[in-house]
């Protein structure tokens, strides 16, 4: 397992260099510039090109990068042009507000999907089944900003049960149990939102693997030697259809990092998507490429991280 993970390691190095090749390379080639939503249109030409000069806007891309990169590797991520701090200070707090609700998003999936999908598989074609299957169908043609505006329109300006945007109320004191207490406030409604949408595959991939599981010879057998029926499908059935939730499992957290910009923007969250859009936005490309780099290096860890999970889960499965 550890030369496998190693090896895999070393594997992606060179992917992250493609991707990051490709990331300045196409944001150079987008209209405009860092100082397109800086500078004043009144300011004389002369002044404009002597800021591009002194920013090294003018060197071509590859010089740029050159000078990117090498920079990166001694700790420096640039500066935000328009909020002129470090990167790394730009997306820090906006980091871990994605991280937070991710993990929120994340534990609601598995905790509604994988009862749902096991009552949906063991009671198939059952009414509840049915109830549950059209559920999951109507998950997949619905965007996930439609369940995320019925339920700020309900629950949040209707009923008034949870706060409508930010992370967390105005004048709370950070450390305190309030402050808390109102940052998972503000998590609960984005993180149902993105929830809702997530289970859909977790049910189906659940539902399919018992329903394939059950039918299986090792299962006839083992209700055959008596075997009660709650142990056959604990310890037979549900281990064996775990498997596919399992391998997708690195994937689903890499997702739910970096697919959670229209939630965030609906609920005024501040999290990375969010600030990636505003990034776009005002050409602030220093922030702009760092994240879309660290949205392809958490993609090349996901993939790492589902086969050892699914490696674990299933014994049989041990990945040299």
């Amino acid at each position: 397992m550890l030369k496998f993970t190693i090896r895999r390691l070393i594997i992606s190095f060179p992917q992250i260099i493609l991707l990051s090749i490709l990331v300045f390379f196409l944001g150079s080639l987008m209209p405009g510039d860092a100082l397109s939503g800086l500078i004043d249109p009144t300011v004389p030409i002369e002044q404009i090109e002597r800021l591009r000069e002194q920013m090294g806007l003018n060197n071509p891309w590859y010089i740029q990068y050159r000078d990117w990169m090498f920079a990166m590797l001694q700790g420096d991520f640039g500066t935000s042009f328009f909020k002129q701090q470090p990167v790394l200070d730009v997306i820090g707090d906006r980091m871990l507000n994605t991280i937070w609700l991710s993990l929120f998003s994340a534990v609601l999936i598995y905790l509604i999907g994988i009862p749902l999908g096991l009552v949906s598989g063991r009671w198939n074609d059952s009414p509840l089944d049915s109830l549950i299957t059209g559920y999951t169908y109507l998950g997949f043609a619905t965007p996930t900003f439609i369940f995320g505006l019925v339920l700020l329109l309900v629950f949040g300006y209707t009923l008034g049960w949870f706060p409508t945007g930010g992370s967390v109320g105005a004048g709370v004191t950070p450390g305190t149990f309030e402050y808390v207490v109102s940052k998972i406030q503000h998590l609960i409604l984005p993180s149902f939102a993105i929830a809702l949408i997530g289970l859909v595959g977790t049910v189906q991939y659940l539902r399919s693997g018992i329903i394939e599981t059950k039918q299986k010879d090792f299962i006839t057998l083992a209700r055959a030697k008596g075997v009660t029926e709650g142990k056959v499908y604990t310890r037979h059935i549900f281990r064996n259809s775990i498997l596919p939730i399992a391998a997708f499992f690195g994937y689903e957290i890499t997702a739910l990092l970096g697919g959670s910009l229209f939630i965030e923007t609906i609920y005024g969250y501040p999290g990375m998507g969010r600030l990636f859009l505003e990034s776009i936005s005002i050409r602030d490309f220093s922030v702009a490429n760092v994240l879309i780099l660290m949205y392809g290096m958490l993609a090349i860890i996901g993939t790492l991280l589902s086969d050892i999970i699914l490696s674990i889960v299933d014994p049989r499965i041990r990945i040299k």
